[in-house]
């Protein structure tokens, strides 16, 4: 049997801003990078497999999919690996790039499939390409977006898919956080690491909880608009209009250790184990932050990238999966896009599924079964 042969193509991009990258020549030249599995396929449907900041060249469904002839190129953004100056209209620009590569390979349909952070990005992304309002960023630098930067696709499937980064950013914000510089500074009455306060959690302490995170999440909009405007007010033209800092303990969603709260069938923990050790992490969820690409992909009252909201302004057919033992994705989020979606989403429950599907190759089989089924269908 002849080898199976994958490849990687490099697209090119538009460029974007001085903090796009640290290196020059990504600046000057910038590129997008794919692993393309296409051995075997026939042209009537490619899937894009996308996040916006995650390296997904190792993804579970390439080869899957390939197996069942339906081609599949994970697609990375200018900001894998790396999230700090992410901006979320500049990856819509990156998905487009990625799709024009597969129409102009004479692919007969592309579809999008959305999986985890990769759910908004995707309905985002087709909101746009269906009608183009975006003319800059949330902080209101312009942004050369056109039309025909962003080719249509022909369907979105949604895969254990986070409703947006801003609203996991502030359903796992720690609230108990009472100094931002200070990673251990804690208020016990909002700690869910405190067993006074539970598990179980009371009704009442849940709300008051999910009101100081919504909190939160806009002291830290506030402190970000106010020093962009300051920058900017300065006439040395040799500083820089951007700056960064950090966001401490971003894993602290109540859910993840009261199972009664949207019940599924996940165990407790976050997707990487215990909750409390992610929380406390040095790494996590939106760590070290710029200030302008806060407000795009993580501040709850300016990111234009609300998965549900947007996929309601998109007319094309939904695919929409649920990993029903997902720590981290929960069915009132499933329940989101299935409404945004309406009467276009084809649902299905992938059973025992977690988000990453690690050890469960046989699940991952079953749903590339679904996705090849549903693609094939499309017109």
């Amino acid at each position: 049997m002849a080898d199976v042969v994958s490849q990687l193509v490099a697209i090119d991009v538009k460029p974007g801003s001085a903090s796009d990258s640290l290196s020059g020549l990504n600046l000057l030249h910038p590129k997008v990078y794919g692993r393309l599995e296409s051995d075997g396929c026939n042209k009537d449907v490619a899937f894009v497999v996308i996040h916006p900041s995650s390296n997904f060249h190792g993804h579970y469904l390439l080869e899957p999919l390939r197996r069942r002839g339906r081609a599949i190129m994970a697609l990375n953004t200018r900001f894998a690996a790396n999230d700090s100056s992410l901006v979320m209209e500049r990856c819509i620009q990156d998905l487009g790039a990625g799709v024009r590569f597969l129409r102009n390979q004479g692919y007969k349909r592309v579809v999008l499939i959305g999986n985890s952070g990769g759910g908004s990005l995707s309905a985002f992304y087709q909101s746009q390409a269906e009608k183009l309002t975006v003319t800059d960023t949330p902080d209101g630098q312009p942004i050369n977006l056109e039309a025909s930067d962003l080719p249509p696709v022909d369907g979105i499937a949604l895969c254990a898919a986070h409703p947006s980064r801003a609203h996991t950013q502030t359903d796992w914000l720690d609230p108990a956080v009472v100094d931002e510089a200070d990673q251990f500074s804690t208020d016990p009455d909002l700690d869910m690491f405190n067993p006074a306060n539970g598990p179980p959690f009371k009704p009442e302490w849940v709300a008051k909880y999910r009101a100081a995170q919504l909190a939160r999440n806009r002291r830290i909009t506030a402190t970000a608009l106010a020093r962009i405007k300051a920058l900017e007010a300065s006439p040395d033209p040799e500083l820089a209009k951007d700056g960064a800092f950090l966001v401490y303990r971003t894993a602290a969603d109540p859910r993840f250790v009261d199972l009664a709260l949207d019940p599924s069938d996940r165990k407790a923990g976050a997707a990487r184990g215990s909750a409390k050790l992610s929380n406390f992490a040095a790494t996590g969820l939106g760590r070290i932050c710029m200030y302008r690409s806060w407000l795009s992909q993580w501040s709850i009252d300016m990111t234009r990238a609300h998965g549900p909201s947007c996929l309601e302004k998109t007319s094309v057919p939904v695919l929409a999966v649920n990993y029903t033992a997902d720590p981290i994705i929960f069915p009132s989020q499933f329940a989101q896009w299935k409404a945004a979606s309406g009467a276009r989403c084809t649902e299905y429950h992938l059973k025992g599924g977690t988000h990453h599907l690690q050890g469960q190759d046989k699940l991952a089989e079953e749903l590339a079964d679904v996705l090849a089924e549903w693609a094939g269908g499309l017109k």
